[in-house]
């Protein structure tokens, strides 16, 4: 362990040598990488030093032991040395997790496209309760939310809402959300009190910008519209909803939230941008999971992941066998239990590949 941290910090020093390069300044995009690579990097280098501190106590301690007579003063080394071995141990620990390669992607921000499936009605109402729940995750976290496209349900809640979150390591939590919520409960349309099942898929995107994917405007045709539902005089009355087509790929990313068709055309922009860049993310993530029996974060858009009984105030979540009877306090937002627990579970997951 100890020669591999001692080459991160000298791949640490060499990148911060290339960043005072003129050469490197001038050049936006890698000095943006390099800059994100040293950052990255920090704890690590923070973590050897510490640790590299106590190992050189440890063996400074046993050489003292092996020369000093005074027992008093023996017994007081013997006592230092248990406690810097119980140290050792426990930023070993800590410091295999650090080692773990992380998802490149997990420090950007993030779009997350929520959308009703199975269940009519009903599934809108759900969708728009998933939004409620990430809305005041975000605000617990201090994330900014911005809203990039929305069409209501007829009853409520919503067929689909994109937002922007953006904040420190955005996509690193929200990723483990990607997949089919189900929920199961009296709908407010049912007459006979029966118990349906309906269900709302959530995708989330790690936000590229500007450096990951270039875009060729030739490419891009832009369509503008009228705006629809609320919001005012300029609703159906001015074309500053804009509607984005990548020609090469047939991706498609619309917005409308705002009333500025310049801003409705960046924000649009920004996740359209993000789609075709997750054509990559996509190969990536079905590269680790092929790797894998069981993925946490697969990315899987299909595949079930998490029930929500509402007659039992149950939650489950199938990756990991995880039941919860906290149903309300979770749809309030306090989900990071769950992101905590999933995390955990993919980290032993890669500390088994890496042993």
């Amino acid at each position: 362990m100890i020669d591999k941290l001692a080459a991160i910090h000298e791949r640490w020093k060499e990148i911060g040598e290339q960043m005072n390069d003129p050469g490197v300044v001038s050049d936006m995009k890698k000095f943006i990488k390099l800059s994100k690579d040293y950052k990255d990097l920090q704890p690590i280098v923070d973590a050897y030093k510490e640790y590299k501190n106590v190992i050189d106590n440890i063996e400074s301690t046993r050489e003292l032991l092996k020369t000093e007579k005074d027992e008093e003063f023996r017994e007081m080394a013997k006592m230092e040395l248990n406690e810097l071995i119980g140290k050792r141990d426990l930023m070993e620990e800590d410091i295999r997790i650090m080692l773990i390669p992380q998802d490149p992607e997990d420090g950007k921000n993030a779009i997350m496209e929520i959308r009703a499936g199975t269940g009519g009605d009903e599934a809108s109402i759900f969708a728009g309760d998933l939004f409620r729940m990430y809305n005041k995750y975000c605000e617990t976290k201090g994330w900014k939310v911005e809203l990039v496209d929305e069409t209501e349900g007829t009853v409520g809640g919503f067929k689909e809402i994109i937002i922007n979150v953006s904040g420190k390591d955005v996509y690193g939590q929200l990723k483990y959300e990607s997949g089919v919520h189900r929920v199961q409960r009296v709908p407010k349309t049912e007459t006979q009190g029966r118990v349906h099942t309906s269900a709302a898929s959530v995708a989330v995107l790690p936000e590229a910008d500007e450096f990951d994917v270039e875009l060729n405007p030739a490419d891009i045709r832009k369509d503008t519209y009228c705006s629809s539902g609320p919001g005012g005089q300029s609703v159906n009355t001015t074309y500053s909803a804009i509607r984005l087509t990548h020609i090469p790929t047939g991706i498609v990313a619309q917005c409308q939230d705002q009333k500025s068709q310049l801003k409705n055309y960046d924000k649009a922009l920004a996740v359209l941008r993000s789609r075709i860049y997750e054509l990559e993310h996509q190969k990536y993530l079905d590269e680790i999971s092929s790797k894998r029996k069981t993925m946490v974060s697969s990315g899987d858009r299909s595949a079930k992941i998490r029930t929500y009984n509402w007659p039992q105030g149950r939650v489950t979540d199938h990756r990991i066998n995880l039941t919860m009877y906290n149903l309300q306090n979770i749809i309030d937002g306090n989900i990071q239990e769950i992101i905590d627990k999933l995390q955990l579970a993919e980290n032993a997951e890669r500390l088994k590949d890496d042993i």
